[in-house]
């Protein structure tokens, strides 16, 4: 089946007389249980469990799993309470004290700040580096290093990797690849696919679509989801709660769709950008201004819709933009159906990733100059945002 049908039809209950049509919520946390099927200890339980406690599994999840599964081309999916919760439970289950961990330089805040501050405490140690630049990758890996992990397109600047290449650098060493496809979702990027072992979707962006539920995901290997569910899930607790995993699965129904709208509508925004007077740069994946439009085509089906952009004087247009913007919400966050936009400060983003092993912010300070604008391109008519913006840079 093709994406735009995996995305409705993945994940359903078997089609018999009297059964729904759509996944159904099961809002349960307990389920009938026997003593030849469960044990106490989740170290007893296989793959094969019965449902019988929400934070182990749960069937609206469990439609949620298969269905990512399915869109990501994995062996199994494992659901989580958000997008950070997903990254720290992998982090942890495949990092043990000694081990080393190479992170890109330009990833989200808090997964620098906990391989940083959270990691470290375990005795892991991790290398931030241009993931941009194969060689700098290959570089910092060593003989303790037991995981890469990427962001591509990267948050908040749109910096690109190369899957593919950095698979193999990573797998030549012994080491495991995990990507987060967040921005790029299974319509644009496979990375499994392209030979990485993890691919991690925070689902409270594009898979949700709606900005009314949290949840995050992992998905790779039948064996590596087992054993994840077994600790992180288990141990730490961090289960999506079955609501938004139901909203979550009704918000991939129109993923493909909803794809290809932001995508025409960040294609507008960024012609719009690049023209105007006061923006020295932007950067999407999908304008051939990109630094990294070939890679880009190469390994990109849809070039999503987030647009970044660096003006003149970063600190006193985000104030404008919170006080002038209508149609376009100054808040946080990505993904949603309404256009976002924030300013993120060149220091903020330093003093998070750039305070791991190794760091020069040069390089960053050349693609950002004082701060970057990240921008998710809504569902509006493109016109109506275009008008927005221009009032309120003028």
């Amino acid at each position: 089946m093709k994406i735009e049908t995996q995305s409705i039809h993945a994940g359903l209950p078997a089609a018999r007389s009297g059964e729904p049509v759509l996944s159904p919520l099961v809002p349960a946390s307990s389920f009938y249980a026997h003593p030849d099927d469960i044990g106490f200890s989740a170290n007893d339980l296989s793959d094969k469990a019965p449902h019988f406690y929400t934070r182990w599994s749960n069937p609206t999840a469990q439609a949620l799993e298969a269905r990512l599964a399915t869109l990501d081309g994995g062996e199994a999916a494992l659901t989580f309470a958000s997008g950070m919760s997903a990254v720290t439970g992998l982090f942890l289950n495949r990092l043990k004290t000694g081990d080393h961990l190479v992170l890109s330089n330009v990833c989200y805040a808090g997964v620098a700040e906990f391989a940083h501050d959270g990691l470290s405490r375990l005795g892991i140690s991790a290398t931030a580096v241009d993931t941009s630049d194969l060689a700098k990758v290959a570089a910092a890996i060593r003989p303790e290093t037991k995981l890469v992990h990427i962001e591509t397109p990267a948050n908040p600047i749109l910096r690109l990797a190369d899957i593919s290449a950095i698979a193999g650098i990573a797998h030549a060493a012994g080491t495991e690849l995990s990507v987060d496809s967040t921005m790029a979702t299974p319509v644009a990027t496979k990375p499994l696919e392209l030979g990485a072992d993890f691919v991690v979707h925070s689902l409270t962006k594009y898979a949700c679509g709606h900005g009314d539920a949290l949840g995050g995901a992992v998905i790779g290997k039948a064996e590596a989801i087992t054993d994840l569910r077994k600790t992180s899930l288990i141990h730490l607790g961090a289960a999506l709660n079955p609501f938004a995993a139901w909203l979550i699965l009704r918000g991939l129904e129109t993923l493909p769709i909803r794809m290809k709208a932001h995508e025409e509508n960040a294609r507008a925004i960024t012609a719009f950008l690049e023209n105007h007077p006061r923006v020295k740069r932007v950067y999407w994946p999908g304008s051939k201004s990109h630094p990294q439009y070939e890679l880009a085509v190469r390994q990109m089906k849809n070039f999503s819709g987030m647009v970044s952009f660096v003006t003149d004087d970063g600190p006193a247009l985000a104030r404008q933009f919170a006080d002038r913007l209508k149609t376009v919400a100054y808040a946080v966050s990505l993904g949603k159906t309404r256009s976002l936009l924030f300013h993120i400060p060149a220091e903020d983003l330093i003093a998070s990733s750039f305070h791991l092993e190794g760091q020069d912010a040069t390089a960053y300070r050349d693609w950002t100059g004082e701060g970057t604008f990240r921008m998710s391109v809504g569902l509006e008519n493109a016109d109506d945002i275009i008008a927005d913006l221009d009032a309120a840079l003028g």
